[in-house]
């Protein structure tokens, strides 16, 4: 590393114009970039997915995308199979045709099937299947509009009638409309990022690290663009380029900055500091960044695409940030860090005094450190047992309003709820009715409907309509999609059931049955790149247990906040879910368990450093903690702040995204890396440096000796 180092400063005018370059080609690239990315959340390969995309090609709406559902509750005493009242839900259903052109429209004006009503006949609802959204996040936002407008004065048999439905229900709540954006998300994120900066340098150094993290966005954005070119890229990568871009590249700097100023205030001249610190520190960010990138890339082995897009997409930022951190950071420090360092707040760190305190505490009473850490762990590990994969609550999404009334008519009717995603399945014209027959009869459904009107029967098939009384949602809504598929393969073979239901467990079933595949390839990679990074064993083992733990603590406070709602409400005014959309916990493990493993090697490595001059354990520990403790929860508080900064985008996923990403490096930054690390550090001795010969050479590095019985401490 060091030879890389004066070899980049050597050619410092280079080095300096091409990441320049890179920038400004990459600020012009951002925009290109995000409208380049349009995949969609395919499950291929699966009936759901299959069935879906078919329905979808026949009849240009459904399958994937949930209908819009106008719900009228008729004034007592009046029913739907009066004249008035049939007369009216048939003029509902030609206003629908009308105002969303190329829709799909049941209802039992034209259909006369009681399956669109209550067993009382005293409620009545119409299904309206908009075409497909080019817009994946937004859905059918300005059909439901539409409809909504053209209904707002109609009535059916004196009865208001109010539109509802999953775009209903989040245009009610906010989620449909524009959040402030990828940008500005990032603006917010540095603003936050630059506060704690210049608290950590009090002087203009602060910028540094900030000016690191634009160059290395910005340039990620180039690569992306490139990137899809090749292959489809989820939207969500763009803002995990910009946010976790922005925390990554600000934690690398920030580490390598810390040492460079400990450097010079030994005695070293300015370009030996430089060279120093990218000898240590340098090389402590080399590990990070490729255990991050490895964590990424290994949702390459799950079978869906826009997860394995989100692999390739994700690996870019550490690498980049990385490759930045050991070239441009160089000759930026080299070049005008003392100027910029000269004018300080505060001439003297006085948080070295505090940490090692605390590091003195924690090895002196570590027992109780470790159990303390892992009571806590363990609360949050049982609230993660309890999470629920599956689409939000739809009684949760909207607190008030048109589609919030609507949906409540159908639940207190006893139509249910459920209704609102009703299971597609696509059959042979000539099986129609026997499916219709058989799935109408299935547990948790409260009818089916083969809808015999115009647009519903194409090409020798016909759709029949499964109406389930709860959505997926629930553990009793993922058995009716099982039980309604039963029931349509024991009539014909040919039977393809699709729609949310289906869709969503097919998700669940192909990510969570491949996720024991993605654990065990991060943890040998990892645990390769630690051994090495270490010279260890147990080590290795130890941060692999403990970032496993880290993630399944942020998987129990999303759990918490959003599945039980104690705190959503809250905080963003959002009920609880009653369920945690499948791809998130995923997502949260892939980024938790690389980004954690980057303060594990900012401790240790500065441990390791320590031992190897001293041969003390315990005093290797406190004063690695001492030199590591404020940057660790430093850069903790900026990811933080980025993740922060995500949340206040309008999705609702991706707030539930934000808070277990920023829930899990704040425990990761405290419980585990200031208290639990170095407790269990300090009670395993000198056996956290053992490394047998035979592994030392695969690894290529020297061997540390098998270690006397007794431990230090």
């Amino acid at each position: 590393m060091k030879q890389l180092t004066r070899r980049v400063l050597r050619h410092r005018r280079l080095v300096a114009v091409s990441w320049i370059v890179l920038t400004l080609i990459g600020m012009a690239a951002a925009g290109p970039a995000s409208e380049a990315l349009d995949q969609r959340f395919s499950v291929p390969g699966r009936e759901g997915w299959e069935a879906s995309q078919e329905i979808l090609e026949i009849y240009g709406n459904g399958g994937e995308s949930p209908p819009l559902v106008p719900v009228v509750k008729l004034p007592e005493g009046t029913t739907a199979d009066s004249l008035e009242a049939r007369d009216d839900l048939r003029e509902l259903e030609a206003i629908a045709k009308k105002e969303v052109p190329g829709s799909r429209v049941a209802g039992f004006g034209t259909t006369g099937d009681p399956a669109f009503n209550s067993e009382d006949g005293g409620t009545s609802f119409v299904y309206v299947f908009p075409p497909r959204s080019d817009d994946p996040f937004a859905g059918n936002v300005d059909a439901q509009r539409a409809l909504r407008d053209a209904l707002a004065n109609f009535e059916v048999a004196g009865a208001p009638v109010r539109v509802t439905g999953y775009d209903a229900l989040y245009d009610s709540s906010g989620d449909a409309d524009e959040g402030p954006g990828v940008l500005l998300e990032a603006v917010i994120g540095g603003v936050g990022a630059l506060v704690v900066l210049i608290f950590v340098f009090g002087s203009a150094l602060a910028l540094v690290p900030l000016a690191m993290a634009i160059c290395s966005v910005l340039t990620s954005f180039l690569l992306l663009w490139g990137l899809t070119a090749i292959t489809d890229v989820s939207p969500i990568v763009q803002f995990l380029v910009a946010l976790i871009g922005l925390g990554v590249s600000i934690d690398y700097a920030l580490l390598v900055v810390v040492r460079w100023r400990e450097e010079i205030e030994r005695g070293l001249s300015n370009e030996e500091a430089v060279v120093a610190a990218m000898g240590t520190a340098g090389r402590a960010v080399v590990f990070s960044g490729t255990t991050v990138a490895v964590g990424l890339l290994a949702l390459i082995v799950l079978p869906l695409p826009f997860l394995r897009s989100m692999g390739y997409g994700g690996m870019l930022i550490p690498l980049v940030a990385t490759l930045v951190a050991i070239t441009l950071l160089p000759v930026v420090l080299a070049s005008i860090g003392p100027k910029l360092d000269r004018r300080r707040i505060r001439k003297r760190d006085r948080s070295h005094a505090f940490w090692e305190g605390w590091a003195k505490g924690v090895v002196k009473h570590r027992a109780l450190a470790a159990i303390t850490a892992l009571a806590i762990l363990a609360a949050l590990l049982v609230a993660a047992t309890g999470l629920n994969f599956g689409n939000a609550d739809p009684d949760t999404i909207a607190k008030a309003g048109e589609a919030k009334e609507g949906l409540t008519a159908l639940d207190e009717s006893g139509i249910g709820k459920g209704a609102i995603a009703p299971i597609e399945t696509l059959v042979p014209d000539e099986f129609a009715n026997r499916v219709n027959g058989r799935e109408g009869s299935a547990e948790g459904v409260h009818a089916a409907v083969a809808p015999f009107v115009a647009g519903w029967q194409k090409d020798g098939f016909g759709i029949v309509l499964a109406i389930p009384r709860e959505g997926d949602d629930s553990p009793a809504g993922r058995e009716t999609v099982e039980a309604v598929r039963d029931a349509a393969h024991s009539i014909t073979s040919e039977a393809r059931v699709g729609g949310s239901g289906p869709l969503n467990a097919d998700f669940i079933d192909a990510v969570y049955g491949a996720f024991p595949l993605m654990i065990a390839l991060i943890s040998v990679l990892t645990f390769l790149l630690l051994a090495r990074a270490f010279r260890s064993v147990l080590l290795p083992l130890k941060a692999i247990v403990l970032n496993v733990l880290s993630v399944a603590a942020a998987w129990g406070v999303i759990a918490l906040v959003w599945q039980h709602g104690h705190g959503s409400e809250e905080i963003w005014g959002i009920a609880a879910t009653g369920s945690i959309a499948a791809w998130i916990p995923l997502m949260i493990f892939a980024f938790l368990f690389g980004l954690s493993m980057d303060y594990e090697v900012f401790i240790l490595a500065r441990v390791r450093e320590e031992y190897d001059k001293t041969g003390d354990t315990d005093e290797a520990v406190v004063y690695g903690l001492a030199r590591t403790g404020r940057l660790v929860t430093s850069a903790a508080l900026i990811l933080f702040l980025a993740f922060g900064a995500l949340a206040s985008g309008p999705e609702t996923d991706v707030k539930v995204l934000a808070t277990g990403l920023a829930a899990g490096i704040l425990i990761d930054a405290t419980v585990i890396r200031a208290l639990l690390v170095p407790a269990v550090v300090s009670m395993f001795g000198k056996w956290n440096w053992w490394l047998p010969p035979s592994m030392a050479k695969v690894l290529r590095v020297p061997p540390s000796p098998e270690p006397a019985p007794e431990t230090t401490g």
